[in-house]
Formats: structure tokens, sequence, C-alpha cells
């Protein structure tokens, strides 16, 4: 769901007003405002990825569409290229696959040496699938493991983008997370502003609305 900065603002701001132990904090002399609102908006994106990047799956809105192409290798596994602004997977499955993979795994996973074993229990399988996001000279991908064949298309393919602010001055963010992104965006603020104490339990907050 986009939602506008100035909307994200007014709720940035009131939080910090009921959660402030510092009337200081929100002045009302014009420069102060203007500060105070450059301050929040410089945290808007970096709020959103933090807050998208944990969130659990069902917190998550199904996101853009993964559009490049299947380059097949051995074993029928493979990996399409990651679009510039990818930040996290939300689902991917392949046409002969029983169930589609939400969370995929990095590199550093013991499992994924194993995917490229001739011992086909040994990686995944189409009753039990595996992705990885890793690298190439090309950019960031996801490697997909295994399929029956080489014929098998994509049916599933969906991922969060990186925040950021469009040309209307909008914000793309997963409803069910707006909450926690306004406590962590506040909680940017306040560290900025030196209210270390206010910015760790806001951070709490945040923490605490996205578990539920």
């Amino acid at each position: 769901m986009v939602y506008q900065t100035s909307a994200i603002l007014k709720d940035v701001r009131i939080c910090l007003d009921q959660n402030s132990s510092n009337n200081a904090l929100l002045l009302d002399a014009d420069t102060d405002t203007l500060m105070l609102d450059d301050i929040i908006t410089s945290k808007i994106t970096q709020a959103v990825d933090s807050v998208h990047l944990v969130a659990p799956n069902h917190l998550l809105e199904t996101g853009h569409n993964l559009t490049s192409p299947i380059h097949w290798g051995n074993l029928e596994s493979g990996w399409l290229l990651l679009p510039p602004d990818f930040l996290r997977l939300t689902s991917f499955q392949m046409s002969d696959w029983d169930t589609p993979v939400l969370s995929p795994l990095p590199p550093s996973h013991p499992s994924y040496h194993l995917q490229r074993s001739r011992i086909k229990a040994l990686r995944g399988t189409p009753q039990r699938p595996a992705c990885i996001i890793s690298s190439r000279p090309e950019g960031k991908i996801l490697e997909f493991f295994s399929c029956k064949t080489t014929s098998a298309t994509i049916t599933q393919a969906t991922y969060i983008p990186q925040a950021h602010i469009d040309n209307n001055a909008g914000v793309d963010i997963s409803k069910l997370c707006y909450n926690p992104v306004i406590y962590t965006i506040a909680a940017h603020t306040c560290f900025t502003l030196q209210q270390n104490d206010q910015a760790n339990a806001l951070l709490e907050i945040a923490k605490t609305t996205i578990a539920q």
C-alpha cells in the first residue's frame, strides 16, 4: 500500500509526542519544525526496509513480480537474475513443485553445498524444494533446486522491493507493517537527536508490534 510522506510525518510526530519524555523534542517554531521533518523524512526508507526484512511473511503484501528468464544448470536446477531493487523474496514456485519456497537460504547455510550433490535425496526436490540467494558477476541471483525436468516454468515469483519515495511523495509499505515502521522511524529520529533512551524504547515497541 502506498502511503504519502505527509501522512507518515504526521504519524511519526504523533508517536514522538505520545512517547516523549522531553518536551523540547517537538517545538512549534518553524525552523525546528522543518528540521524535524527533514530528519524524519531521511529515516523513512531505511526504516521501511529494516521492518520488511524481519517481518513474518503473513505481515507482508504480495510484492512485485520477478520477470527475469530462467537459466538452467545441471540436475534440473537453475537460477534467475534478481532486479536491482530486490530486498526480500515472498514466494517462489516452479510448475512441478508441490509447494512454494517462502524463505530462501543464504549461501552460508550448511545445506548449500548439498544442492549440487548427485544424490537426489540430499538436494532440493519437487516435494521439498530449496532456494538460495547468492551472487554472480551479473548481480544478485535466486538459485532454485530442483525440478523434475527443465521444461518446468515459474508459477509464483514475488518479492518485496527496496523502499523509495516516488515522484508523488509516496512510499510502498505493507499495510500490516505500517505501525512498526512508524515506531522505527521515530526511534531513528530520536537517535539522531541523541534521545537514546527514548529511541531504544520505541524500537522495543516496534519489535513487539511486528511479533503480534
